[in-house]
């Protein structure tokens, strides 16, 4: 018997979703604000992709290029990858979202990582699908909890490399064994927005998988270390079956010309995107030490982020802190629907956010230094 309601009613899922909630933007104090909460790089966009982004202010009365035709041969000279095979959004999370809907519908599932991005449940929820989630070992992906989870229902794995917001990250021998243990049936998804931060020798971005195997995609995103955020830019690139289906249930113009442009003038910056992972490179180490340095615990991280684990006592807890930090203009990330009751999220920032950030973290704990730009 079909049921009668009184009032619109969404799809089944809908109502499970918690909203995501993104990073704060306002603090309650301090005589200057250092937005540390949302992973932005300090280092500001390209200026070749500020000036990109201008000259489009003669053409907004026109629709963008639907297939995104440029930006996509920009990438695949870039990369070195066919740009046919890429699909331009507004920002990975759309893609992230078109992979769910493409492939995920009622009573299938997908799998993610116990600490991994919020995007995803909620993107598996809204295509009717139901998110399965696997536990984690010193706050890292375990390959292992994962394939223990996939069944005949499994449609879908999202790995985020490095993962959000832990910092931590795979070496490409397990992502490879992850592949080598999934049905040829189910896409595994390589998110790697903060990949072009790693600097370890047994990391890949999961290029060379994409272009190899039938059932992986990788996504992209113009939203970190090219500062390009407030434009919503994002590519992935895959295997042609997945490729097709996504360009056919994605939206024809979701992707801006002033995004297109910009996007193309940040990619041949290279200069500018070496700079910001050099300075990544020199204060995450600093940052790191000098919260260690107060009896605080740090994750081990490889992106423009940290996260900073608080003492249970009194006074001294997630909360108080976060306070105390807002009371100094300093905005951290909250990260309890991470699975983090009593830690917070702080973004690489420039030297003298990480400097302010530093001495009231230490004026907050008790501690009697001043950080400096060597110490």
């Amino acid at each position: 018997m079909t049921a009668v309601f009184d009032r619109p009613v969404p799809h089944a899922g809908v109502l499970e979703i918690s909203p995501y909630v993104p990073g704060r933007s306002k603090a309650t104090g301090g005589s200057k604000l250092h937005k540390l909460s949302s992973n932005e790089t300090p280092l500001g966009p390209s200026p070749e992709a500020v000036e990109a982004f201008k000259s489009a202010a003669g053409t907004l009365d026109l629709y963008p290029d639907g297939s995104a035709a440029d930006l996509r041969s920009v990438i695949g000279e870039t990369y070195g990858i066919n740009p046919e095979r890429v699909v331009c959004g507004a920002g990975s999370d759309e893609l992230l979202n078109l992979i769910a809907r493409a492939f995920v519908g009622p009573g299938e599932e997908a799998i993610y990582s116990r600490h991994g991005f919020l995007v995803y449940p909620i993107a598996v929820r809204a295509s009717g699908g139901t998110p399965l989630i696997a536990p984690e070992r010193n706050h890292t992906t375990n390959v292992d909890a994962i394939l223990s989870l996939v069944g005949e229902r499994t449609r879908v794995v999202y790995l985020a490399n490095p993962n959000n917001p832990t910092g931590t990250y795979l070496p490409f021998d397990e992502v490879r064994r992850l592949h080598a243990g999934l049905p040829r049936r189910v896409v595994l998804v390589l998110d790697a927005a903060y990949a072009e931060y790693v600097r370890r020798n047994d990391y890949e971005s999961g290029l060379e998988l994409a272009a190899t195997e039938p059932n992986v995609v990788m996504t992209r995103t113009f939203s970190k270390i090219y500062g390009l955020a407030g434009l919503r830019l994002g590519w992935c690139y895959g295997p042609a079956v997945i490729i097709d289906a996504l360009n056919r249930i994605r939206e024809p113009f979701s992707v801006s010309t002033p995004a297109m442009l910009a996007g193309m003038a940040a990619l041949s910056d290279r200069t500018h995107v070496e700079n910001a992972a050099a300075h990544n490179h020199a204060w995450l180490p600093r940052v790191t030490q000098g919260l260690e340095a107060l009896g605080l615990v740090v994750t081990p991280s490889v992106g423009n982020f940290v996260l900073i684990h608080l003492p249970e006592s009194e006074g001294k807890a997630v909360a108080e802190a976060d306070a105390f930090l807002l009371s100094r203009g300093i905005v951290l990330r909250r990260v309890s629907a991470y699975g983090f009751p009593n830690a917070l999220r702080m973004t690489i920032g420039s030297e003298e956010a990480n400097l302010a950030t530093l001495n009231a973290f230490a004026e907050f704990l008790g501690g009697n230094g001043t950080a400096s730009h060597n110490g």
